[in-house]
């Protein structure tokens, strides 16, 4: 193996800096366009070509590559182009996340917690899905949100929380549960103290007893129809249908509302899906957020 000097590499660097960065035209949009959308089912606008051409050029970069459609090339290979595509959709698609984030719909899952644990019929152990969950700060908040309200009503905390994404080094990063503390602006402290172990003066990991609770693993949201999961409690969906083409979305809203229990709640965006039907699933009365109902005895589904 060839090693280089520091002032080798700094002047490929200087190099590099000074080469005009190449403009994605509209035709090699279009076509990186259609490739996200085939593997992913994430429309990219038009409107977004400037946003999908700097993550792209970051990337390619950062692997000496200077020509998008030789990138895409690169990606398109196989079995080799896998690895590249799996860090490209990371760069992609993994949006700024913290915790606690969306508190009206938080404030919604816990009424909803509350009147689970109220039924005398309520089977244990509750179930919670976070559907495109990124590097983990959402599973963890309803998995301490949950175990709050279980302390609340004085029971040993019973749940899990099944935490899904399409990204492997965000799962990689979520399952190492170590953050910094500007993540956690906004969670009360108690919660801090109670459910992270401090690892220096600016990080802080997920408490043991916070991950057990949650399970991480591999899902495309367009193959959301062969989860094996069933008999969600909850389903929690935020900021992720945004960026599918309506029918793509509706889709996807399907097949999560088959996976509810019976009075189990879907719980998306407010305004993500306004449009959408479905027969098995009753619209919520929640001013602030949008969610979702099974019925005890499901129906037809229709758009």
């Amino acid at each position: 193996m060839q090693l280089y000097s520091q002032r080798h590499i700094e002047g490929l660097i200087m190099e590099w800096e000074q080469v005009p960065r190449a403009t994605l035209s509209d035709a090699q949009f279009l076509r990186w366009q259609a490739l996200l959308e085939n593997r992913t089912g994430m429309f990219i606008p038009i409107e977004r070509k400037s946003l999908l051409q700097s993550n792209l050029s970051i990337r390619m970069r950062e692997v000496g590559c200077r020509d998008y459609d030789r990138y895409y090339q690169m990606v398109e290979a196989k079995p080799s182009g896998l690895v590249e595509w799996t860090v490209l959709v990371d760069r992609i698609m993994v949006q700024e996340t913290r915790f606690y984030r969306n508190p009206e719909s938080l404030e919604l899952l816990e009424l909803v917690l509350h009147e689970r644990l109220s039924q005398k019929a309520c089977k244990l152990p509750l179930n919670l899905w976070s559907v495109g969950c990124s590097t983990g700060e959402e599973p963890y908040t309803l998995a301490m949100l949950a175990h709050e309200v279980f302390d609340q009503h004085g029971r040993t905390p019973a749940f899990g929380v099944s935490a899904t994404d399409i990204s492997l080094p965000a799962l990689h990063k979520a399952r190492e549960g170590l953050y910094n503390r500007r993540k956690l602006s906004d969670l009360p402290d108690s919660w801090k103290k109670k459910y992270f172990d401090q690892c220096d003066e600016d990080a802080l990991r997920v408490s043991d007893s916070i991950k057990q609770r949650v399970c991480f693993s591999m899902t495309n949201m367009i193959e959301i129809h062969n989860s094996p999961l069933r008999n969600m409690d909850v389903i929690y969906c935020q900021n992720v249908l945004i960026y599918f083409r309506k029918e793509v979305m509706h889709s996807i809203l399907d097949a999560l509302a088959t996976r509810l229990a019976p009075g189990g709640v879907l719980i998306i965006g407010q305004g993500e899906a306004t449009s959408w039907r479905n027969n098995t699933v009753e619209r919520m009365s929640d001013s602030h957020t949008l969610a979702f109902r099974r019925h005890f005895a499901t129906q037809t589904t229709t758009h």
